[in-house]
């Protein structure tokens, strides 16, 4: 059956400096390696037409469906902390919009899809396999973990080999967003001093994600809430996006840009994976103060448009932003206390989990192992001496008999802890064997991962497993 996507490209009817219209680059022979049935169901895309020879060379971009207007976003930047005034999708091509079965607006973006406008000099504006495989993996397990993010709707490898460190076999990713605009993006206009194209890209965001909202303000206010919310579920689950730069940050609060991203094995907050991060910028702990400042660089580009005197404008920015540190605070502490069982708050159960993680740093436990192993009561085992864990225990118990019935108790930990994460040696280990033509450990690591609140089958059981020395990854690379 023919391919057929209902497109509706609102973001292409805003004026032409906002991106560059143009088509993908043809790859030599598109495979089809993953394929996201479930979310091509929830779109209302045929998966049997996807994985038609007409299909694949849509999602290889050697084909351009019907309705869709091909282009790649401009936008801007904060890199490590210094200012790119252009970036811009240098190997990603935003496909269209279309509605989805809910009645959501949904971003199809090709990633991977050859050199645009935007390209680095000397770019080939492809992908190598193994970034688009991680992000698939990744993406998916992430909200399979009920964290908002992209989404990865299909990879095909496209016989073609990329040049990075090494010569790697090349791949597309097809990612799906509530849209691809990032803090970078109002920094592209702002920089420049053009204050109708913020004016105009602020009402397109406001009708698209938060309709609720009231002006630019309004806008500011509801970004900061979501992604608050957003750093805190990372923190709850161990993950270290490893380059929060400003165009990383999506305005719609979705993780965006799965590159030198990881899960911590040993919880230890200063975790750093990215082998970019020479300073460790974005280390897990600092995760939230770095969101503070992406968030500062979001309301300085909306300054023109909150009021005319610069001075007042100001002043109710960083109002706004002045409520973010209670913001996090709030939802770090609701996450943690689901994660220790917790459902009704009390003045010290911040000191309570802080406690816990102390003991976890000194006894290199199990991050997320720990956590889940409440609900079976065998945390303990995680420590490299138990007794650090009983000392603690004594007083949760304690702090439990104030809280609700105790019978209810493990289902709660389960629901908040999960039993599998993608662990990045599992995760590596899958790629390996996908750029070795075998893909049933990624589609093994990947089914499992869509049920990570339940227990594993004895036959996944592996794949829970911490890594032993030998396997540990201590450093992730992007996948430019």
């Amino acid at each position: 059956m023919p391919l057929e996507i209902p497109f509706d490209n609102s973001y292409a009817r805003l004026p032409e400096r906002f991106y560059v219209r143009q088509p993908p680059v043809p790859v030599r022979a598109p495979e089809l390696l993953l394929l996201n049935r479930g979310l091509a169901a929830e779109l209302g895309i045929s998966s049997d037409a996807l994985q038609s020879p007409e299909g694949v060379q849509v999602l290889a971009g050697n084909a351009v469906p019907s309705g869709s207007d091909p282009l790649a976003q401009a936008y801007a930047g904060h890199q490590f902390g210094g200012f790119s005034p252009v970036l811009g999708d240098g190997r990603a091509l935003l496909l269209g919009e279309m509605v989805d079965s809910q009645g959501r607006r949904r971003d199809i973006q090709l990633k991977g899809s050859g050199p645009t406008a935007f390209s680095r000099p000397g770019s080939d504006g492809r992908s190598p396999l193994g970034p688009a495989i991680r992000e698939f993996i990744v993406s998916e397990a992430m909200h399979a973990l009920g964290i908002p993010s992209t989404r990865s709707l299909a990879v095909v490898a496209t016989g073609e080999r990329v040049r990075r460190v090494e010569i790697e076999p090349g791949g597309v990713l097809t990612r799906i967003a509530s849209s691809h605009i990032r803090v970078g993006t109002f920094q592209f206009f702002a920089a420049r001093g053009d204050a109708e194209a913020v004016r105009l890209l602020a009402q397109h965001v406001i009708a698209r994600h938060y309709p609720e909202a009231d002006g630019p303000l309004g806008l500011l206010d509801a970004v900061i809430a979501r992604q608050a919310r957003l750093v805190a579920q990372w923190m709850g689950v161990g993950f270290i996006h490893g380059v929060m730069n400003t165009d990383n940050t999506s305005i719609s609060g979705e993780t965006i840009d799965y590159g030198p991203c990881a899960f911590m094995d040993s919880y230890h907050p200063a975790t750093v994976y990215s082998s970019i991060d020479h300073q460790g910028r974005y280390a897990y702990q600092n995760q939230p103060d770095i969101l503070a400042w992406n968030l500062a660089q979001f309301a300085t580009s909306l300054l023109p448009l909150i009021d005319p005197d610069q001075e007042a404008a100001i002043t109710a920015a960083q109002a706004a932003m002045e409520r973010y540190p209670a913001l996090v605070r709030r939802h770090w502490s609701a996450v943690f206390r689901a994660k220790i069982g917790l459902v009704t708050e009390q003045p010290g159960d911040d000191a309570l989990i802080g406690d816990l993680l102390a003991r976890m740093v000194e006894d290199q436990a199990d991050f997320t192992n720990t956590f889940r192993a409440l609900a079976a009561g065998t945390p303990r085992d995680e420590f490299l001496d138990p007794a650090a864990f009983d000392a603690w225990e004594a007083d949760w118990r304690k702090r439990l008999e104030q809280d609700t019935a105790p019978d209810r108790l493990q289902a709660r930990l389960r629901a908040a802890n999960p039993a599998i994460i993608p662990r990045n040696h599992r995760v590596e280990q899958a790629i390996d064997a996908a750029t070795q033509g075998d893909m049933a450990p990624a589609a093994r690591l990947v089914a499992a991962l869509s049920r990570p609140f339940e227990d594993l089958a004895e036959a996944d059981a592996d794949l829970a497993r911490p890594p032993t020395e030998t396997e540990r990854v201590h450093r992730t690379f992007c996948g430019t």
